[in-house]
């Protein structure tokens, strides 16, 4: 009977090494990019930021000599508001990765930014210590200002 457990081991050690490698795998829409429309009916693009640690979305094209125009995924917050200056509005609201327990990313927290006559930028609002944030995640070129909703 002995010689029947080191197989049984074996086995729940499989069985286990598969479950878990089903939760952390990445469905193939995850994977692909897939063309969404943002409120404004425009279509939403995935860029990543110069240094490429940042991935962020862009709806909408901004004016060539509108603010949008001068600013990049992945700049932090002091970095727009001096470039472009202070924005007319802000709220911030907690993602569902806020209760990923032991979650260390910068994305728990998001703050949207209004910019009256262009649109919209959001931005990381850090974790649950509030530590990391203030990535500009997504550009949400919209002059009629539908993109901002406290």
């Amino acid at each position: 009977m002995s010689a029947h457990k080191p197989v049984l081991l074996a086995a729940a050690v499989l069985v286990l090494a598969g479950s878990l490698a089903g939760c952390a795998s990445t469905s193939l829409e995850e994977k692909a990019p897939v063309a969404q429309k943002a409120a404004t009916g425009d279509l939403v693009r995935t860029v990543r930021s110069a240094d490429g640690k940042t991935e962020g979305e862009i709806s909408g094209t901004p004016a060539p000599d509108s603010r949008f125009a001068k600013i990049k995924i992945g700049m932090e917050l002091q970095q727009v508001v001096k470039l472009i200056g202070p924005y007319d509005g802000m709220y911030g609201s907690e993602t569902a990765k806020r209760w990923i327990p032991f979650y260390l990313g910068n994305d728990a927290r998001r703050g949207i930014a209004l910019y009256k006559g262009d649109g919209c930028l959001t931005f990381t609002g850090g974790n649950f210590w509030s530590a990391g944030g203030n990535e500009l995640i997504r550009i949400e070129v919209d002059p009629a200002g539908k993109c901002y909703q406290p």
